[in-house]
């Protein structure tokens, strides 16, 4: 299929419902089409990666087409200019969140965009930091302790960023971190209590926010990360 067909092909999946939920993040109604996460995952498996047609795709303005693109997109040929030059027409969280997990997170050398990103003011490049360091600590199973120690001090030198989409990541990120294993939960429990203690009122939402999940955290069988004691998981595997 080409670009036009795939378009055609995400039209005829769309419902009202879906396209309600796509405005609600935001986006005007005419970049969006309607189309459910799992239904473009489904069409992306039958399609080859290309990065010739994902950037047709991401050039067409639809959200929907914006999310499949970044599943088409071939990692081992982009670029951290090609990232960049995508991240700067991201315009909500959720694509954010999806280009982040789904493909700059699987390319080499990716904690570079996260120190470069660091620097910069705008709202998506600065949550898709937090974003990155919250799925490196999700995923990557051998995170070195400089790593740590960077992102750790990542999370306490932006934590001034009251942007909504910012500090909702900034306390995500540190969440994740903490449930890596007790060693790491009670570093991220030392920073979330020193930013809830602060004079700044974003730092002590994002310490505030972070505490109530790292005060509960729990190990359970057949789990090599910590969870929340609250969870319905946690609560059938310790019953």
């Amino acid at each position: 299929m080409d670009g036009k067909e795939i378009i055609k092909e995400l039209k005829l999946l769309s419902s009202e419902k879906y396209k309600k939920n796509v405005v609600k993040l935001g986006i005007p109604e005419s970049n969006s089409i309607g189309v459910c996460t799992g239904d473009i995952r489904k069409l992306a498996k039958s399609i080859s990666k290309s990065n010739e047609l994902a950037f047709e795709l991401w050039g067409t303005g639809y959200h929907e087409a914006k999310l499949l693109a970044v599943l088409l997109f071939d990692k081992k040929t982009l670029n951290f200019d090609d990232i960049n030059s995508l991240m700067n027409e991201v315009y909500s969280w959720d694509l954010c969140d999806h280009i982040c997990k789904n493909l700059i997170i699987k390319l080499k050398n990716y904690e570079q965009l996260i120190l470069n990103w660091s620097s910069l003011d705008k709202t998506y490049f600065k949550r898709g930091m937090y974003t990155l360091i919250a799925s490196a600590a999700i995923h990557e199973k051998n995170i070195s302790e400089e790593s740590i120690v960077l992102f750790l001090q990542l999370i306490r030198d932006n934590s001034f960023d009251e942007r909504e989409h910012v500090k909702k990541a900034a306390s995500w990120a540190l969440r994740e971190i903490g449930k890596r294993n007790f060693e790491l939960q009670e570093r991220a429990l030392l920073l979330a209590y020193d930013l809830k203690n602060s004079n700044d009122k974003t730092q002590i939402w994002i310490g505030k926010d972070a505490l109530k999940e790292l005060e509960t955290l729990v190990q359970v069988e057949e789990r090599s990360r910590l969870i929340s004691s609250d969870s319905k998981m946690a609560v059938v595997k310790t019953y």
